[in-house]
């Protein structure tokens, strides 16, 4: 989906269109949650703190979130989706892969199905979508990014190899910042000169996901689309309204995340081995702690007691804490958690 937070916010309220809009916090200390393109046209970005928003873009306009509204639009435009294939695999309430090799309208064409389904969107979401058609995952993402807004772009077989050497590895779906700037100092800039790297120069200096980037640089990926896939990670966070310093402070800060992030463990009935704790400083220097347990975490109050004993790690604070985030990964579903040995409170 285009912007999809903000384009739901302009398709609702009409006084909003057209202009720049950011959902989120317009606060001090808020943060951009999504831009609409008329925002981002002036570097608006999520993620972005409003203030640094704002200087960019003195015009913006703020809304609050609605997530219940977003998730509702979302399931709709699953259903559309349905409508073509079973095999649908979420990334996000607005990103999802289909499978249509098979597909329940008997269209042979990839391209005309994404077009049908791009026009059923706007029909009955009165919303863009932009849709990647290719033989593989990581080319059909690629391609899907290739022509924002209402974009359709198809990568056909054949032409992965051209496609990917040209792009730079900032480009590429699975390279963050970091990673790319970690490829530039070794002389890795653009796909092409990722492919001439071995797999194993590659997995020494990125272990696991060398072999990733091995094979993605030869426009290569076997992954399935698998519409069973659960959730790697859960976690909640939150920029608070002052910095805080103090034991007490930040306990209290952290008791509504361990909720957020229980309660859905509790409704999905998915736990995780892996507790992480986050600390950005009022200096935006950001650290994590992390602890795993032999057995996924079913006990709330071991939840909570794992993640204050990552807290007590940090203490005393060396500065003020601007946010907190708490989350849980290394997930598995309850039903293959019962009847092995579970973790313990005390």
């Amino acid at each position: 989906m285009d912007a999809f937070y903000a384009s739901v916010e302009q398709r609702d309220n009409p006084s909003l269109r057209g202009k720049p809009v950011a959902v989120g916090g317009s606060r001090e200390r808020g943060v951009v949650a999504a831009a609409s393109y008329e925002a981002r046209k002036f570097g608006v970005r999520s993620a972005m703190a409003s203030v640094v928003a704002l200087r960019k873009c003195p015009a913006l306009l703020f809304t609050r979130p609605r997530f219940d509204v977003y998730k509702a639009v979302s399931a709709q435009i699953r259903e559309i989706f349905a409508e073509y294939t079973p095999l649908i695999e979420p990334l996000s309430l607005d990103e999802a892969y289909l499978d249509v090799t098979e597909n329940r309208q008997g269209i042979a064409s990839a391209t005309e199905i994404a077009r049908q389904i791009k026009a059923a969107i706007r029909e009955q979401t009165q919303l863009t979508a932009s849709a990647g058609v290719s033989y593989n995952k990581f080319l059909a993402k690629l391609a899907s990014d290739y022509n924002k807004p209402d974009g359709l772009y198809v990568i056909r077989p054949g032409q992965g190899l051209a496609f990917v050497e040209s792009l730079e590895v900032g480009q590429f779906h699975g390279i963050g910042k970091v990673t790319a700037e970690k490829m530039n100092k070794l002389g890795i800039f653009a796909g092409i000169d990722l492919r001439e790297q071995t797999e194993d120069f590659l997995r020494t200096h990125f272990g696991k996901a060398g072999s990733y980037y091995f094979h993605i640089a030869r426009a290569v990926d076997e992954r399935p689309v698998n519409p069973d896939r659960i959730r790697k990670s859960v976690g909640s966070e939150n920029t608070l309204d002052r910095d805080l310093d103090t034991r007490a402070e930040l306990e209290a800060g952290l008791l509504p995340l361990l909720d957020d992030v229980w309660n859905y463990s509790g409704r999905t009935r998915i736990y995780g081995r892996t507790v992480t704790l986050k600390v950005k400083y009022g200096d935006f220097q950001q650290i994590t702690r992390s602890r795993t347990t032999f057995s996924p975490i079913v006990d709330k109050p071991f939840f909570d007691k794992i993640t204050f004993d990552l807290l007590e790690q940090l203490l005393p604070v060396p500065k003020g804490v601007r946010l907190l985030g708490v989350s849980l990964s290394n997930l598995e579903p309850a039903d293959e958690v019962e009847g092995r040995q579970l973790t313990l409170s005390f």
